[in-house]
């Protein structure tokens, strides 16, 4: 996951185009192919035989247009770019002319990140319907139909919000690292960001190399946490998934990043933690040693008022 190009004031979202080319690079020397997202999406349910790697963009900045865009169309990259509505036009943002500029290229695919991208979390129900709702009209007058793909903004969404998406959508991405497997929820999908502090070349060579963490289920299934903060976080792997008392977690609960305390019992895994969760969002990451590196990840939104 992308968001700015060349912009360096802004290093939490950025990614120097210089930087972005060996990391494409990479990906080319170690012979992954880039995932068509129409392939991607109509095979969701199909078993997959070799790693491909998805490029995605949020936020449809200028600096995409001007800076990734020339490269990534002069080498037929495919990629999703995540449109939020509402911002369309304003400084700093591509105009509809050079959205469906973009869109016209057989490899390039539009998706939805909401109207007004603000913290959907935070809006009554009502509120997040109008908001998606919205967005979907203005696709619908503007392209001439909805995208199939959906970003939750900031990775935040209830289980109430996934309902109603899966209504309107076919996948929804969310920020939580990890990678996609055949078992992972289509409309909780996750995403490695990368940016200035998470995107230099070794660590980006460690991501593209993960291989799935697959699990069964986990629990709670509605990441929302509202009164219950920290929530029991436990998670089932198949049977198939040996050397489960290998699994490392670090979380950030208390506002600081630290090994998890995790208690094992059979094919679950419970995360305990230490504190509450004291921002808006609390993320778990765990990895395990197993001919190869395995990851997953999980993001919760916390209530804020």
């Amino acid at each position: 996951m992308y968001h700015r190009f060349n912009e360096n004031k802004y290093p939490s979202t950025n990614i120097r185009m210089e930087v972005f080319e060996k990391q494409i690079k990479m990906i080319q020397e170690k012979k992954y192919k880039f995932e068509n997202p129409e392939i991607f999406y109509k095979n969701i349910d199909m078993p997959k035989s070799e790693k491909k790697i998805l490029i995605t963009i949020d936020d449809a900045f200028t600096s995409f247009y001007e800076h990734a865009w020339p490269f990534l169309k002069k080498n037929k990259i495919p990629f999703i770019l995540f449109v939020s509505t509402e911002p369309v036009g304003k400084s700093g943002y591509m105009t509809w002319e050079q959205i469906k500029e973009v869109e016209k290229e057989d490899f390039a695919f539009i998706g939805n990140h909401s109207h007004t991208h603000e913290y959907l979390i935070d809006f009554n129900f009502d509120q997040f319907k109008n908001d998606i709702n919205k967005s979907i009209d203005i696709f619908k007058v503007k392209l001439g139909y909805n995208p199939v793909f959906y970003s939750h903004p900031f990775g935040e969404y209830s289980l109430e919000h996934i309902n109603f998406l899966k209504k309107k959508f076919k996948l929804a991405f969310g920020q939580h690292s990890g990678v996609i497997d055949l078992n992972k929820d289509k409309f909780q999908l996750p995403r490695f960001p990368i940016n200035e502090k998470y995107g230099d070349l070794e660590r980006f060579k460690f991501v593209i190399d993960l291989s799935p963490l697959q699990y069964k289920k986990i629990i709670p299934i509605d990441r929302y946490i509202t009164d219950n903060n920290p929530p029991n976080l436990t998670i089932e792997f198949f049977d198939e998934q040996k050397n489960i008392t290998n699994i490392n977690c670090f979380s950030d609960e208390g506002n600081r990043w630290d090994k998890s305390n995790l208690t094992f019992s059979g094919q679950k895994l419970r995360v305990n933690f230490r504190d509450k969760f004291l921002f808006r969002r609390g993320r778990v990451n765990c990895s395990l040693n197993d001919n190869g590196w395995r990851w997953f990840g999980v993001q919760f939104s916390v209530k804020t008022n």
